[in-house]
C-alpha cells in the first residue's frame, strides 16, 4: 500500500482493478443464468448491499472504492441477469436443457 501511495498509483490501481471486477461479473451473469436462472437475482443483491455497506465502513480510500465498485457491479447484474434470459430466449446463448423453463 506504501508504495502505490508514494508514487501516486492509486488511480490506476483502482482503475485496472475495476475493469478486472466487471470482467469478473460478465461470466458470473451467464453461468448464473445458466445453471439457476433469474432466480438467484436475490444473490446479487446481498453482495452488493454488503458490499456498498462495506465501502462506507472502510476508511482506506482505496479499498473502499474496489467495495464500491464490486457492490454497484454486484446490483448491475441483476439487471444483466435478466436480461440475459431474454438473450437465451433469443438464441444468442444456450439454453441450459437440464434446466425447465
Amino acid at each position: 500500500m506504501e508504495f502505490i501511495e508514494q508514487y501516486n498509483l492509486t488511480g490506476i490501481v483502482i482503475g485496472v482493478a475495476t475493469f478486472l471486477i466487471i470482467g469478473l461479473f460478465h461470466p458470473l451473469v451467464i453461468k448464473g443464468e445458466y445453471y439457476f436462472g433469474v432466480k438467484i437475482w436475490w444473490v446479487f443483491l446481498v453482495m452488493g448491499i454488503a458490499a456498498v455497506g462495506a465501502s462506507i465502513l472502510v476508511r482506506h480510500l482505496l479499498w473502499s472504492t474496489l467495495l464500491a465498485v464490486w457492490g454497484a457491479s454486484s446490483l448491475w447484474s441483476i439487471g444483466e441477469l435478466f436480461e440475459q434470459r431474454k438473450r437465451v430466449a433469443r438464441g444468442w446463448f444456450p439454453r441450459n436443457p437440464r434446466r425447465k423453463p
